[in-house]
C-alpha cells in the first residue's frame, strides 16, 4: 500500500504511531512534523533528567526514521508556517498528535500570584527547553500540590545531591540552579487520600534511595484493594526514611482553597476531613494536569467529533496521544493506542496521487530533517560534561545552524 501521512507531533505517541504505520503498510511515506528543530518532543523535554532508561526508548524512536522510513521535518509549526488546512490538503491524512503543553491552571484565590509555578514550566526549564522561561527562586520551603507521578519527580529532582545526577542529561544551568537552592522542606499536599494518590508505587520506592532527606507523613489508612496496599505499603517503607537537611512531608486528603498572600506567596490554605489550616510556604509548584496551549484549536476539534470515532476527528483527521485523550496514561501505554489508531487510519486510507505530501516544506528555510537531528545529537554528546550523557543545545537558532551543518565533522 502506498499513500502519505502526515504526523503533527514527534514526540512518544507521534513516534509509536508512526512506527505502527510503517509496520502494517512499509510503503507509506509517514512525514513527523513538529515545531521544535528536533524530535522525540517529551521523551526530550518533558522525562526527567536522571530517568535515562526511560528517555531511552528514542533508541527505538530512531529505528522507525533510520529503518522504517519516516521522514522529520522540525522547525515547522503549524499556524505560523503552514496552516493545518495547507498540510491537511497535502496528504492523505493528518494526525494531530502534539500534546498538552501548557499547565492546567489553579483555579482558587491566590493561584496566579508570581510564586505559583506550573509543572510543565518547571519542567521545561529543567529540561533545558528552547522556550523556557529562567528557572524561579523557590524560596526555603516550597510546597507541591498534587499527587501524581510529575509531582513525584519534581520532590525528587528538587532533593537530590549533586553526585545523585551522575549519569544523567541535567545541564549546567540547572545543576547549578539546584545547588543554590536552599529548600529546608518541601510539603507535598494531594486532594485525594493516600490510597487512591495516582502516583505509581516505583516512584515513591525510589525515593528511598535519596541521601538528603528525611521524610514523614501520617501513617496513611488502610485499603483491601491491591492496588491502593502498593501504594500503602511504598508510602508506609518511606515513612521516617533518612536524617538529611530537607524534610520531606507527605499529605493526603487536603483540598486546597486560598493561596495565602498578598504579594508573594505565604502559604496555602487547606481542608481537611474536620478544619482547615494554612501549611506554610514560599512557593507553590502545581501539578495538576496539562492542557492546550491553543494551537490547532484542539478543543473545538475534540468537542466536534463523534466519542466513538477513536480518534477520528474528521474526514482524513485524526488525533493521537494526549492531544487525543488528555493527559493520562504512561509513554509504553502511548504505544497500545498507535496500533488502534494505525488500524483506523489504514482502514479509511484513500490514495490520491495527486497529493503534494513533503514538497510543502521545500520552500521553508529553516526546516530541521533526520539528518540535522543526527548532527545535534553527536554534537551534544561530543560536549557533554564530566558525569553528564549529553549536554543539549538550548536556543533554537543554535540548533537549526548545528542541524544545517549536518555530515560535517565538527
Amino acid at each position: 500500500m502506498s499513500g502519505q501521512i502526515a504526523i503533527v507531533g514527534a514526540g512518544p505517541s507521534g513516534c509509536y504511531l508512526a512506527q505502527a504505520l510503517l509496520k502494517l503498510a512499509p510503503d507509506l511515506k509517514v512525514d513527523l512534523i513538529d515545531a521544535l528543530p528536533v524530535p522525540f518532543g517529551l521523551t526530550r523535554y518533558g522525562v526527567a533528567a536522571d530517568h535515562q532508561g526511560t528517555k531511552a526508548v528514542t533508541r527505538q524512536f530512531a529505528r522507525t526514521f533510520e529503518r522504517q522510513g519516516a521522514r522529520f521535518f522540525g522547525n515547522v509549526r503549524v499556524g505560523r508556517d503552514l496552516s493545518l488546512a495547507q498540510i491537511s490538503s497535502a496528504y492523505d491524512a493528518t494526525v494531530l498528535a502534539a500534546g498538552l503543553s501548557s499547565d492546567r491552571p489553579l483555579d482558587i484565590p491566590g493561584g496566579d500570584l508570581p510564586q505559583v509555578y506550573g509543572s510543565a514550566r518547571l519542567t521545561r526549564a529543567l529540561n533545558e527547553h528552547p522556550d523556557a522561561v529562567t528557572l524561579p527562586d523557590l524560596g526555603a520551603h516550597p510546597v507541591i500540590l498534587g499527587n501524581g507521578n510529575v509531582a513525584v519527580d519534581l520532590l525528587r529532582i528538587l532533593c537530590k545531591t549533586p553526585a545523585e545526577f551522575d549519569g544523567s542529561d541535567l545541564g549546567p544551568g540547572p545543576t547549578a540552579w539546584l545547588g543554590a537552592n536552599n529548600i529546608e522542606t518541601i510539603t507535598i499536599v494531594g486532594r485525594s487520600p493516600a490510597a487512591k494518590a495516582k502516583f505509581d508505587p516505583v516512584m515513591v520506592r525510589e525515593l528511598r534511595k535519596l541521601e538528603n532527606i528525611h521524610v514523614t507523613m501520617d501513617e496513611p489508612e488502610s485499603s483491601s484493594a491491591p492496588e491502593a496496599q502498593k501504594k500503602l505499603q511504598a508510602l508506609h517503607d518511606l515513612n521516617g526514611h533518612g536524617t538529611g537537611s530537607i524534610r520531606v512531608n507527605f499529605r493526603f486528603g487536603l483540598q486546597p482553597l486560598v493561596v495565602e498572600g498578598e504579594s508573594s506567596v505565604t502559604g496555602l490554605r487547606v481542608a481537611g476531613v474536620e478544619s482547615e489550616e494554612i501549611i506554610g510556604a514560599t512557593s507553590l509548584i502545581t501539578a495538576i494536569g496539562f492542557m492546550s496551549d491553543g494551537d490547532l484549536n484542539r478543543d473545538t476539534l475534540i468537542t466536534k467529533a463523534a466519542p466513538q470515532q477513536g480518534g477520528k476527528l474528521d474526514e482524513r483527521l485524526y488525533s493521537a496521544g494526549w492531544f487525543r485523550h488528555g493527559p493520562r496514561g504512561t509513554i509504553p501505554q502511548s504505544r497500545a493506542d498507535a496500533q488502534d489508531t494505525a488500524a483506523l487510519i489504514l482502514s479509511e486510507l484513500t490514495i490520491d496521487p495527486a497529493r503534494m505530501g513533503a514538497t510543502i516544506f521545500a520552500e521553508l528555510p529553516d526546516c530541521t530533517d533526520y539528518l540535522g537531528w543526527q548532527q545535534i545529537d553527536r554534537v551534544e554528546q561530543g560536549q557533554s560534561l564530566p558525569g553528564r550523557c549529553r549536554q543539549k543545545i538550548t536556543s533554537t537558532k543554535k540548533l537549526i545552524n548545528v542541524a544545517k551543518q549536518r555530515g560535517q565533522n565538527l
